[in-house]
């Protein structure tokens, strides 16, 4: 599926654009805030071709894509065009729903912070050279390193406006009033004053016989939020009381009348006041319990990755690097990082699939350089065992970070490219840990093992030789209307092929999704003729409108996805016919889908077809009969284990 078709189809399945309050993305996900959540439909979502995963976390639609997901959301954009901004701007005439307030408090801090991230990112790794650079003694006062570290500086200097424009896309306020009001917080009349306090003494200006205190907003963070934030009330209520053919002229001005004055008396003071408090209270629990907090964090950061809420810390730690010139928060991630690394670099040694070889090398990869999702939906969770086992790695050498007093001094992507960024001891602390990071979760990966080099294989074959004995047994009679007998008398957990073909490992599938099993477990079938039918009674729960995938649900809950060929969506139902309609009840043996195999072909697509459990995770395991050799239609398939 190309990045236009995945783009489409996600938005018809987050309920379309008019369902769309807000939309951005951050490294591997889309991030949807939706009027209404429940026209999201996460289970589809799950399933589509190019979704690692779907969830509702924090108040938000998350579609993990991976590393295209900068290009899918350049799709997105382009099918929604200008009406996403008309969406944005007309949400609080669409229907209130209520939310937990916690998870609005964190879908804010994500949504303001996760447009900001390519700079926050880009100028990190500028002060990782600069760092470096300075380290090995090289360029020394030259006017190169100096304009290189003027860049690496840049947006923690002026904080204030990059997090005006996008809190005031959050909070739905005009964002030229916003950077009016960073930029009343880094007037050159305050920053001034507040470097010559220590020459003349005067910590305050008069305002009206109120006092602004001087005091120093660059790098600030909460100040410029809250100004925003009580902006977009201000903004709407002076609006309603100005005339319309004044509105031009005198809104503007009464809001910055009103607005910059309570930022520097009220809103400025208040919020550097929690900046400060939240600042030192980080620090101070690491000074206290600086191992634990930095274990707990380490374990915990792949688990909060998994829900997209490891962005609602990043406002601390930039009011850290801004306050202390660095933070403590950051090497427990890249400790978490480099240990899910290891962890996909284990399961490259201990899996025999080829295709998962292919996927925890390159996911590992991704992971030593910071971003980890790929690693943790497509691999480590997928076997558990080694999510648990980087988590664990990475809670200790977090822990030996915190003991070694490590910190990072930008924000970057925690991966080994930042790594001159960190400080410690000694640096060759943050050398040690790295290390141990990956060796450990690849070490306690080995340790742990995944399923498939356990008992799976040996329960897997006794399973397979059972039901080669049903399928012997039942082999005299394989018309469609032996079927139901045989689903019936053998087991209810027995699914019957849909095709006639050739048998294939799913592995060998050329679509990640499948070869991945994150669709779900199952087989594949190179079609030798051009037929699907039911495999069991139930209901058709999905066809899609090109014909080419089936999802079906047995009246004893199983739930499969038939997936006739490899981007076949692209062919827009050409070569396919339907025989049944979305929400039909059909009794096995009925025919679903014909479609001309050579017709597919010669347009230049696989006809392997996909059959895989979709609800895998309700049954203990899902077997095959085998993965290879001819198979007819009817003929025992797929065992589940309960």
């Amino acid at each position: 599926m190309n990045n236009k078709d995945l783009a489409k189809n996600v938005l018809d399945l987050v309920g379309g654009e008019q369902n769309i309050s807000g939309l951005t993305h951050c490294a591997t996900r889309l991030r949807f805030v939706l009027k209404d959540d429940n026209k999201a439909d996460l289970k589809a979502l799950d399933q589509l071709e190019g979704v690692l995963k779907a969830q509702n976390s924090g108040g938000q639609v998350q579609v993990v894509i991976g590393a295209k997901v900068d290009a899918v959301y350049s799709e997105v954009k382009n099918l929604t065009s200008d009406k996403i901004g008309e969406l944005t701007e007309s949400t609080d005439s669409g229907p209130k729903k209520r939310r937990n307030p916690v998870n609005v408090v964190l879908e804010t801090i994500a949504g303001i912070f996760t447009p900001v991230l390519p700079a926050l990112v880009g100028c990190g790794m500028i002060k990782c050279l600069a760092t470096v650079i300075t380290a090995m003694g090289y360029l020394e006062g030259s006017g190169f390193l100096t304009i290189i570290n003027m860049i690496g500086d840049c947006i923690f200097y002026f904080m204030p406006f990059f997090l005006a424009v996008s809190a005031a896309n959050r909070f739905k306020t005009n964002p030229y009033l916003a950077v009016a009001l960073a930029a009343g917080l880094m007037h050159p009349t305050i920053l001034n004053a507040v470097a010559q306090i220590a020459e003349t003494g005067v910590n305050s200006i008069d305002f009206l016989g109120m006092p602004i205190l001087l005091m120093k907003y660059s790098s600030s963070v909460i100040p410029i939020i809250l100004a925003v934030w009580i902006m977009s009330y201000v903004y709407p209520i002076v609006n309603r009381v100005i005339p319309k053919f004044l509105q031009v002229l005198l809104t503007p001005m009464i809001v910055l009348f009103i607005m910059i004055p309570l930022e520097l008396i009220v809103l400025g003071p208040v919020g550097s006041y929690i900046g400060d408090w939240l600042t030192n209270g980080i620090n101070s629990l690491f000074s206290t319990a600086g191992v634990l907090a930095g274990a707990i964090l380490g374990f915990f950061k792949p688990i909060m990755v998994m829900f997209g809420m490891h962005y609602t810390i990043m406002p601390i730690q930039v009011q850290q690097v801004a306050t202390l010139g660095a933070t403590v928060l950051l090497p427990t991630a890249l400790a978490a990082n480099l240990a899910q690394a290891g962890a996909a670099f284990g399961v490259f040694v201990l899996t025999k699939s080829k295709t998962m070889k292919s996927a925890a090398a390159s996911s590992g990869f991704t992971a030593l350089f910071g971003i980890t999702e790929p690693a943790i939906y497509g691999v480590t969770l997928k076997y558990k065992r080694p999510f648990f086992a980087g988590c664990l790695a990475g809670g200790l050498v977090g822990g030996f970070y915190s003991l070694v007093h490590t910190t990072a001094n930008a924000i970057s992507l925690p991966g080994v490219l930042a790594i001159g960024t960190y400080t410690s001891d000694r640096y060759m602390y943050v050398v040690i840990g790295c290390i141990a990071a990956v060796v450990l979760g690849f070490v306690f990966t080995l340790l742990a093992g995944i399923k498939e080099d356990t008992d799976g294989n040996k329960s897997k074959q006794q399973a397979t030789n059972k039901v080669n004995s049903n399928q012997a047994a039942v082999a005299t009679d394989t018309t469609p209307e032996s079927v139901p007998s045989q689903t019936s008398t053998s087991s209810d957990m027995l699914i019957v092929s849909p095709m006639t073909g050739e048998i294939k490992p799913i592995s060998e599938v050329e679509d990640q999704a499948f070869a991945q099993e994150l669709m779900g477990k199952g087989i594949a079938i190179v079609p030798t003729d051009g037929k699907v039918y039911a495999p069991f009674d139930g209901v058709v729960e999905a066809l899609y409108r090109t014909k080419h995938a089936i999802g079906l649900k047995a009246a004893n809950g199983v739930e499969i996805l038939i997936h006739i060929g490899v981007d076949t969506v692209s062919l827009k139902g050409k070569y396919f016919n339907a025989h049944i309609e979305q929400g039909q009840t059909i009794k096995a043996g009925d025919l679903l889908v014909d479609f001309d195999p050579e017709g597919i072909t010669s347009a230049g697509y696989n006809t392997i077809t996909s059959i895989v459990v979709t609800n895998m995770q309700q049954y203990g395991d899902v077997l095959t009969t085998a993965t290879s050799g001819p198979i007819r239609e009817s003929e025992p398939l797929i065992k589940l284990i309960p």
